[in-house]
C-alpha cells in the first residue's frame, strides 16, 4: 500500500516531527506504569522475590541511565532518524522477549532490551524537536506537548494492564507495544527529516565504558544491600567499583575531546539545577510508584484494574495541568513553576503516610492528587529549561544528559526505596505476627518465608485458618517501610525544591539577548573550552523560564 504523506512546508515537517516525537517518547514510557502495576500478578506467577522485582523494573530503567547519552551521540553522528528508528525496534523487540518469558530471568531480558529502546528514543525525540523547532519560544511548546505524550504514556498503561490482566495472564501487558512500535517505525520513515549535529561528533569509547560500569554497580549494590546486607563483600565491591568508575567517567569526560557529557554544562546553574531536580524527582518518585503497585496488591488485595483507576488519578492531574504549565512558562519563572511543584509533590507525599489498608478510593484520591498536579508543573518547566539553558547547538547533548541523571535516579528509586522497604517491614513482622496471635513454631515458618521470598510469599504457605491472622501482619509491616518510604520519598523531593529554588536565579545584569548570541555559537569541531565560553554566555535567560 502506497501512503502519502503531505509533509512538504516547514510548518508540516514540525508538525510530523511532533507527532513522531510524541509517539517515540509515548512508547518508551509506557512499560514503566504498565509493568509496575503488574507486578503482583508478576510475582504470583513466576514465584519472584521482592529483590527480583526490583530488577524487573530496573532492569527496564538501568539501560535506559547508562546508554541514553550514547544514543544522543549516535544519533550526532549517523543521524536521528535512523536512531529513532532502531529505539522503536528495540522496544518491539523486548516486548517480544517479555511477551514469552517463562522465568524472571528472561523477563529481565525483555525488559532490558525495552529499556535500551527507551535510552534510544528520549534524547532522540528532544534533539528531533530543537532541530525542527530552533525558536525557543515555539520550541517550548512542543516540549510542553512532548512532555504531555509522557504523562498519557504514564496514564494509560495501568489502564491497558487493568483490562488485559482481568482477561488475559501478565505476559500479554506487552502485546500492545509491538504493533506500535512497527507502525511508529513505517510512518517514520516517511514522515521524518534526518538531521545530524552541525558539529563533528564521534562515539565516547571511555566516557561510555566508565558511565555504564558505575550505573550498573551502583544499582546493582543497592538492590543487594537491601535484599542481603550492605556489609556483605558483593555489595561492597559494587559500591566500590561505582565509585572508581564514576571518577574514571569524570577524568574522561575532562580529557576528551568530544566528550559524551561535555562537563562544562554544568557551569550553566539552570543545567545543573534541572538535572539534580529530575534526578532527585525521580528517585523519588518511581520508587514511589514501584511500593504504590505492591500497596494495592499485598495491603489492599486489589486487582490490577482497580489499582489502575487509582494511579489514574496521579497521571490525569499531572496531564490537566501540563498545557497551562506549558503556557505559563513564558510569563511565570521556571524556578516558581518547578519550586512550587516539588513542594505540592512533597505534601502530597507526606500525606500518604496516613494512609491504610481500609482508605477508600476517595481518601486516596486527595492525597495522589496533588501529587498529579505538581508532577505536571515540574515536567514541562524542567526539561525545557535543561534544554534551553546551554547553546542551541548543545541542546541534544543537554536533553541526553538531563535525561540520563533522570533516569538514574529512576532506576535507583525502585532499588533504594525497595531496600528501605524490605529492611523496615521484615524488622516489624515477627511483632505484628505475634499481636495477631501467631506465634512459636508457626511464626518463625512465616518469618522464614518472607526472609528468603519476601512478604508476597506468605500468601503462598498454605497456612490454612491462619492465613487472615498473616496476610493481615503482612499488610501490617509493609505499611511500617511504605511509611518510611513515603517520608524519605518526600524528603527527597523537598530538597529538590531547594535545589531549585537555590540554583535557578536569574543573574544580575544580563539580559535576554546572551540566549541569542549562544545559539549562534561554534557550530562544528566545538572544544571543551569553546563550550565552557558558549554556556556562560546562556545564563541571562536562565531562571525566566525562556524556553
Amino acid at each position: 500500500m502506497n501512503v502519502t504523506i503531505p509533509a512538504s512546508g516547514p510548518a508540516d515537517r514540525r508538525a510530523a516531527t511532533l507527532v513522531m516525537a510524541c509517539l517515540g517518547v509515548f512508547v518508551a514510557y509506557l512499560p514503566v506504569t504498565t509493568v509496575a502495576v503488574s507486578l503482583p500478578a508478576v510475582q504470583s506467577a513466576l514465584g519472584a522475590t521482592t529483590a527480583q522485582l526490583s530488577w524487573v523494573q530496573d532492569a527496564f530503567v538501568l539501560p535506559m541511565a547508562a546508554f541514553i547519552l550514547t544514543a544522543g551521540v549516535v544519533g550526532d553522528v549517523h543521524g536521528r532518524k535512523k536512531v529513532f528508528q532502531a529505539g522503536l525496534l528495540f522496544s518491539a523487540a523486548g516486548a517480544a522477549v517479555a511477551l514469552a518469558a517463562q522465568s524472571v530471568q528472561v523477563l529481565w531480558a525483555g525488559q532490558a532490551l525495552a529499556g535500551l529502546g527507551a535510552a534510544t528514543l528520549l534524547p532522540t525525540t528532544l534533539a528531533l524537536i530543537s532541530h525542527a523547532v530552533p525558536d525557543h519560544r515555539e520550541r517550548g511548546k512542543f516540549i510542553g506537548l512532548w512532555a504531555t505524550s509522557l504523562m498519557a504514556a504514564l496514564a494509560v498503561g495501568p489502564i491497558v494492564a487493568g483490562v488485559i490482566l482481568d482477561h488475559f495472564a501478565w505476559r500479554w501487558i506487552y502485546l500492545l507495544a509491538i504493533p506500535v512500535s512497527l507502525l511508529a517505525t513505517v510512518f517514520a520513515a516517511r514522515l521524518l527529516t534526518d538531521s545530524r549535529a552541525p558539529y563533528e561528533r564521534r562515539l565516547d569509547w571511555p566516557g561510555q565504558i566508565t558511565a555504564t560500569v558505575a550505573v550498573t554497580a551502583l544499582v546493582y549494590g543497592v538492590i543487594e544491600g537491601g535484599a542481603d546486607s550492605f556489609t556483605a563483600p558483593k555489595v561492597l565491591t559494587a559500591l566500590a567499583v561505582a565509585v572508581v568508575s564514576g571518577v574514571a567517567f569524570v577524568l574522561a569526560e575532562r580529557r576528551s575531546d568530544s566528550p559524551m557529557l561535555d562537563l562544562a554544562l554544568f557551569r550553566s546553574p539552570a543545567f545543573t539545577a534541572t538535572t539534580l531536580v529530575a534526578m532527585i524527582t525521580f528517585l523519588g518518585l518511581i520508587g514511589f510508584f514501584f511500593l504504590l503497585s505492591l500497596y494495592f496488591g499485598l495491603v489492599q488485595q486489589l486487582d490490577t484494574l482497580q489499582a489502575a483507576w487509582r494511579m489514574l488519578v496521579v497521571t490525569a492531574c499531572a496531564i490537566l495541568v501540563g498545557g497551562p504549565v506549558g503556557r505559563l512558562m513564558h510569563r511565570v519563572s521556571a524556578r516558581v513553576l518547578i519550586t512550587g511543584g516539588l513542594l505540592v509533590v512533597s505534601a502530597s507525599l507526606f500525606s500518604l503516610v496516613g494512609a491504610d489498608a481500609h482508605t477508600s478510593f476517595v481518601g486516596l484520591a486527595w492525597r495522589l492528587a496533588p501529587l498529579g498536579l505538581g508532577l505536571g508543573a515540574v515536567m514541562t518547566p524542567m526539561t525545557a529549561t535543561a534544554v534551553a539553558s546551554v547553546p542551541h547547538h548543545l541542546a541534544g547533548m543537554a536533553a541526553a544528559g538531563n535525561n540520563a541523571f533522570r533516569q538514574l535516579g529512576g532506576a535507583l528509586g525502585p532499588a533504594v526505596l525497595g531496600a528501605l522497604l524490605t529492611t523496615r517491614a521484615l524488622d516489624s513482622f515477627p511483632g505484628h505476627l505475634a499481636d495477631a496471635g501467631l506465634t512459636g513454631a508457626a511464626q518463625e515458618r512465616i518469618v522464614s518465608a518472607a526472609d528468603h521470598g519476601g512478604l508476597g510469599a506468605v500468601a503462598g504457605l498454605g497456612l490454612g485458618a491462619d492465613t487472615g491472622r498473616a496476610m493481615g501482619a503482612v499488610g501490617e509491616a509493609f505499611l511500617d517501610g511504605l511509611r518510611l518510604c513515603l517520608t524519605v520519598a518526600g524528603s527527597l523531593t523537598l530538597l529538590a525544591a531547594v535545589v531549585a529554588f537555590v540554583l535557578l536565579r536569574r543573574p544580575r545584569g544580563m539580559g535576554s539577548g546572551h540566549t541569542q548570541v549562544a545559539a549562534s555559537g561554534p557550530t562544528r569541531g566545538t572544544a571543551p573550552g569553546e563550550v565552557a565560553a558558549a554556556v556562560s554566555e546562556t545564563r541571562g535567560s536562565e531562571g525566566r523560564g525562556e524556553v
